[in-house]
C-alpha cells in the first residue's frame, strides 16, 4: 500500500504516536546534529521550544531545511517529516504560544514566562512533505507533499 495522505492524517497519526520526536538540524559548518523535542501543532506548523543560542537555533540560522521523525510504536509504525524552520524569539510570539498550543507546562522550562525568557525561543517548522511509514514500511506507505 503505497497511498497519499493529507496534512491533516499525518498530524493526526504523528501525534497519536509520541509526544517525541527528533529534529535533524544541519549547522554552517556541515555537520548534522539530531536531538529529541516536543512538537505540538498549530494550524499547519509544528511548533518547538528551544533555547535561543541553542545548538538548533544556531543550526536553523545557518540551514532551515529541517527532518522530524517521531518514535515508532511496538510494530513500527512511524512517522517522518521534512520542512523549513523558523526561529520566533519576539514576546508576542511567545505570549500567543504560551497557552493553549503546547500540551505541556512551558512555565517548567521558562519560569519567566512569555514575557520574561529572553533564553527561550520557539521554532516554527512549515511542512513540506511526509512519509507515514507502517510496519518500518512493510505494511504500506503513505505520503504527503505540500501542493498535492
Amino acid at each position: 500500500m503505497d497511498e497519499h495522505i493529507d496534512l491533516e492524517g499525518v498530524k493526526t497519526i504523528a501525534t497519536g504516536l509520541s509526544p517525541w520526536a527528533h529534529i535533524a538540524t544541519v549547522g554552517a559548518d556541515g555537520a548534522p546534529d539530531v536531538v529529541p523535542i516536543h512538537p505540538c501543532w498549530e494550524g499547519d506548523v509544528c511548533w518547538t521550544m528551544l533555547g535561543a543560542t541553542s545548538v538548533k537555533a544556531r543550526n536553523v540560522a545557518a540551514n532551515p531545511n529541517v527532518a522530524l521523525h517521531w518514535q515508532v510504536t511496538e510494530v513500527g509504525d512511524g512517522v517522518e517529516l521534512w520542512g523549513t524552520a523558523e526561529l520566533f524569539s519576539d514576546v508576542e510570539t511567545k505570549r500567543r504560544l504560551w497557552d493553549g498550543v503546547f500540551d505541556y507546562d512551558l512555565n517548567a522550562f521558562a519560569p519567566g514566562g512569555p514575557d520574561n525568557s529572553p533564553e527561550t525561543s520557539f521554532l516554527a517548522i512549515t511542512p513540506t512533505r511526509a512519509l507515514v511509514l507502517h510496519q518500518y514500511g512493510m505494511g504500506g506507505l503513505q505520503r504527503w507533499r505540500a501542493g498535492d
